[in-house]
């Protein structure tokens, strides 16, 4: 997992830091742009996409 990609809603100066994700089929890793080096958090590929869509079904507040 070396093809990193952060959101579309990144912009630049302060909101240029925010997570980043690399795919496979089966694993989804996450990562702090500010500090790329440091822990990255992996998943099966099913449990991120349930977050996500958990997520996206939850209304804002």
């Amino acid at each position: 997992m070396d093809t990193w990609r952060k959101s579309s809603y990144s912009g630049e100066g302060d909101g240029n830091d925010c997570v980043e994700i690399a795919t496979t089929p089966a694993r989804i890793a996450v990562r702090d742009s500010k500090t790329p080096a440091r822990a990255t958090l992996t998943f099966p590929a099913p449990a991120f996409t349930t977050f996500l869509d958990a997520l996206k079904s939850t209304p804002l507040r």
